[in-house]
């Protein structure tokens, strides 16, 4: 179990990235969600002990991390935003040298981890091809690849599917559903679609605090009977906007659809929609953006 209690982090120029952020995850996929800028990244980097906290704790199976954060290193996988890799080198070539690099000294113990993790990523085919020409998925899924080579319990992705064509994002979402089983992965987002189906647990932050910490499900839930939704032309937007908590606006042919929340009908227009994960997360930016 990772807990994490009260961490504050205030940047040199005074914008406050984390405020009194408190939260526990256990093992399986747990999704953090906010817009960019919301205190994401600075969340993840401060866990993975990349930097340290104004104020606040973290604990990983009962250490202290922010006392002895080398503890945690030896069993923390981290992808970060963007990586970057050596040119020319081929993908088996550098994941033996990420492995010497992480203390696996014998030369068989290497060859072994290094086929399981390529068998989980899905390279095998291609561990003789340089990375740095590999597409940006391939990319990633390396990158999950030297993460799992020192069989961590703690993994940390940041934003890993920015910029991925769809079919490259399933198959890195397939691979990190597979790991999930059996770790604790902490999975940082501003897409709504690639936590969904992934994420037992769910956090929503916005602009350093934390405006939600759920089931996906029980957020669902708690919305439905509240979320409606009808057709209209573009010139009424501006007033649809004016008159309604509108959540959400999407283009279907020359018409737009738009999704409100609201405790009764709206108007005589507005149907009633079935709730998903995408409104949970709009309406929670929707109060929080709101707030005085």
């Amino acid at each position: 179990m990772l807990h994490i209690n009260e961490i504050e982090k205030t940047y040199g120029n005074g914008v406050k990235a984390l405020n009194k952020i408190t939260l526990q995850i256990g093992k399986g996929m747990f999704g953090l969600l906010g817009p960019n800028g919301a205190g994401k990244s600075t969340l993840m980097r401060t866990i993975a002990t990349l930097q340290l906290p104004d104020k606040g704790s973290i604990y990983f199976e009962n250490t202290n991390v922010l006392a002895n954060p080398q503890s945690l290193r030896y069993c923390l996988g981290y992808l970060p935003q963007d990586f970057g890799v050596y040119p020319n080198v081929s993908a088996q070539s550098l994941l033996n040298y990420f492995a010497v690099l992480k203390g696996i000294v014998s030369k068989k113990q290497r060859s072994q981890i290094i086929q399981e993790v390529l068998e989980i990523t899905n390279l095998s085919n291609h561990r003789a091809e340089n990375v740095d020409g590999f597409s940006g998925g391939m990319k990633q899924r390396f990158g999950i690849a030297q993460l799992l080579l020192n069989k961590p319990k703690l993994i940390i992705v940041d934003e890993p599917t920015a910029g991925l064509d769809p079919n490259e994002r399933n198959r890195f979402l397939n691979v990190l559903r597979e790991i999930a089983i059996d770790n604790t992965i902490l999975f940082s987002t501003h897409i709504v679609d690639d936590i969904n189906d992934l994420c037992n647990k769910i956090a929503i932050i916005n602009k350093g605090c934390l405006q939600l910490h759920t089931e996906p499900l029980k957020a669902v839930n708690q919305i439905r009977g509240y979320i409606w939704q009808k057709l209209i032309n573009r010139n009424e937007l501006e007033q649809v906007v004016q008159r309604f908590k509108v959540l959400s606006v999407k283009y279907q042919s020359n018409q737009l659809t738009v999704r409100v929340y609201a405790t009764n009908q709206p108007d005589m227009d507005f149907v009633l929609a079935e709730p998903n994960l995408e409104d949970v997360y709009f309406n929670v930016m929707y109060q929080s953006n709101n707030q005085h």
